[in-house]
């Protein structure tokens, strides 16, 4: 999924982003946009779920937990 925004303004080192046709707004890190970035300018972001690195996130997860609860029950 692509989503438009535009940069509306900066505030300190935050940009506020306006996302859409429903103009959202978001907070977004200034650091994170391209150095060059302005206000007024449009931009494309692009949105996609990385299912290798849910699957591992998740994996991770349920390992500590299985490791937690181990470790609580030998007290």
């Amino acid at each position: 999924m692509e989503i438009q925004a535009v940069i509306d303004r900066f505030e300190g080192n935050k940009a506020i982003l306006l996302l859409g046709d429903e103009e959202a707004r978001v907070v977004w890190p200034k650091h994170i946009l391209p150095s060059e970035v302005k206000e007024g300018d449009i931009l494309h972001i692009d949105l996609h779920i990385d299912v290798k690195a849910t699957i591992t996130a998740k994996t991770e997860a349920e390992c500590l937990l299985k490791e937690i609860l181990a470790k609580n029950q030998e007290g």
